[in-house]
């Protein structure tokens, strides 16, 4: 698994790429060189890791429960090797995990899963629905991977009180397909006593050009 680390201080932002994407996506869309004077000054680090969705949600070839097997994996990867290695290149006590598309789902999946791990997660036109993408399956890796479903029963009080602590936002275009989603997810949140942000763009909104002034607007935590 490779990856690249952008900056030398500053908060933490872990980077998950768009659907079959690459850990150098952020970079070759202008997404880094968008965000370069929060960089150069030292405000955030950004560490953008590679996908492996070939092989677990978009690989139609397997069933599902095997394809939500394979993202388990994945995460484990995420949490024990990712998360401890920005801990030891940067002591900063605050991390952002945020992602564009598909990477949104990645990013809000694993700061819900891991609230402790995560302070703030920013979610750009994302779909949090994965059983889009199983044709309606749902296993138990499934259903603890679906953040619009296993949201809805979550009681534990300890891991609510943590998601609550966090800053979260959600945007995405007022035409966008997965708008719908991403509003359903929203009174999730509320439902939960969560508050959040829910930012619709004008538009479509769904490219890297909306992506890269999203992120700018939001990754500071003004409109938060």
């Amino acid at each position: 698994m490779e990856l690249l680390v952008f900056g030398h201080a500053g908060a933490r932002v872990l980077v998950f790429p768009t659907s079959l994407g690459k850990f150098y996506e952020w970079e070759d869309r202008g997404m880094i060189a968008a965000l370069s004077h929060q960089i150069d000054n030292g405000w955030l680090q950004f560490f953008c890791v590679d996908s492996i969705d070939a092989e677990s949600w978009y690989d139609k070839h397997k069933h599902p429960g095997e394809r939500a097997w394979r993202h388990m994996q994945y995460e484990r990867y995420i949490l024990d090797e990712v998360v401890p290695l920005m801990w030891q290149v940067n002591g900063n006590p605050y991390t952002i995990a945020t992602g564009a598309s598909f990477g949104a789902y990645h990013a809000v999946n694993f700061a819900f899963r891991h609230p402790h791990a995560v302070n703030r997660v920013i979610g750009l036109s994302g779909m949090y629905d994965v059983k889009t993408l199983t044709g309606g399956f749902e296993d138990h890796n499934v259903y603890i991977n679906n953040p619009a479903h296993y949201l809805v029963n979550l009681s534990d009080h300890g891991h609510l009180e943590a998601i609550r602590r966090q800053d979260i936002i959600l945007a995405t275009g007022k035409d966008d397909p997965h708008r719908q989603n991403n509003e359903h997810m929203s009174g999730v949140l509320w439902s939960k006593g969560i508050w959040h942000a829910l930012r619709l763009w004008d538009g479509w909104s769904h490219d890297w050009p909306y992506w890269r002034h999203m992120i700018a607007t939001y990754i500071s935590g003004s409109d938060s």
